[in-house]
């Protein structure tokens, strides 16, 4: 069967990089056929005017409701006319030509059933998002040791698995994960499909986003770190941090909110974990 692929791209207040995505898109050197589609989530900042000027793009109408990523994806799979489906980000901007062909190499040759890229931090990341970064996604040592990693902001799966196995709709945070760890899939890291792609979250931005991690890896578990768990993880990540900033010294400045970042990154993650186990509602 012939390769055909769908680009989805996803936005949400993502004026300062989705004209860029978009392009990077466009230029892709293969000899893939592709189609590119796109799904506004009520952007107040110009990026659906920015999409709708885009030339050679499909837009796909919002879900009705409040988001759930789940809901707009499975919208867009239904919607796409491609054998291979490519997530990306409207925020997740390709660095080269060939990122389209390194991303869907491992499925076209029929040794994965999804893929993600190789997401590379901004030029205006902190120093510990970058260290995270390359720690995640690098030459991919690190996270191949992990309990489980997927990452859907730059990746790729079939759209016909995507139809059997759609993703579930009321999850806020890692339907990525769940989908990926529902059932024995292989997965494989395309670490030559580059991205940029990070976020300097504030305080409150990461205590929301591992609140509700926490809370979905619950879910996908059935389970939550221990206090004591929790805590070593924090500062077993802070001594790592401080051997980063060492030798990279102009990230020294960060240094002192180091502990602070990881005990709320840790702590915020088993409180949703714990409340997801207690029965509460996710807000």
């Amino acid at each position: 069967m012939t390769a055909t692929v769908s680009i989805l791209v996803r936005s949400h207040n993502d004026r300062c990089f989705v004209e860029q995505t978009l392009a990077a898109v466009a230029q892709q050197k293969t000899s893939l056929k592709f189609e590119v589609l796109c799904c506004d989530d009520a952007s107040s900042d110009g990026t659906a005017e920015i999409i709708a000027a885009a030339p050679g793009v499909r837009i796909v109408p919002r879900p009705d409701g409040p988001y759930f990523p789940g809901r707009t994806l499975n919208r867009m799979i239904q919607a796409a006319a491609g054998n291979i489906i490519v997530f990306n980000n409207a925020d997740a901007v390709p660095l080269n030509e060939v990122w389209l062909e390194n991303l869907t190499a491992p499925l076209r040759n029929g040794t994965a059933d999804a893929v993600y890229a190789n997401q590379l931090p901004r030029p205006d990341a902190q120093y510990l998002v970058r260290k995270d970064n390359e720690r995640a996604f690098g030459d991919g040592s690190v996270a191949a040791g992990w309990k489980f990693f997927f990452s859907l902001a730059s990746s790729a799966a079939f759209r016909d698995d995507l139809l059997k196995n759609p993703f579930d709709e009321t999850f806020r945070y890692s339907e990525d994960v769940e989908w990926a760890h529902r059932r024995p899939i292989r997965i494989r890291y395309a670490a030559n499909a580059l991205v940029e792609h990070s976020h300097n979250y504030t305080p409150a931005e990461l205590a929301r986003r591992f609140y509700g991690e926490g809370f979905a890896d619950a879910r996908i578990y059935n389970s939550a770190p221990s206090l004591f768990r929790s805590l070593a993880g924090a500062f077993r990540e802070t001594l790592r941090d401080i051997r980063y900033l060492i030798a990279h010294p102009a990230g020294l400045p960060e240094l002192p909110g180091a502990l602070r970042r990881r005990l709320i990154q840790k702590l915020q993650y088993r409180r949703g974990a714990r409340d997801f186990l207690k029965g509460e509602k996710h807000a």
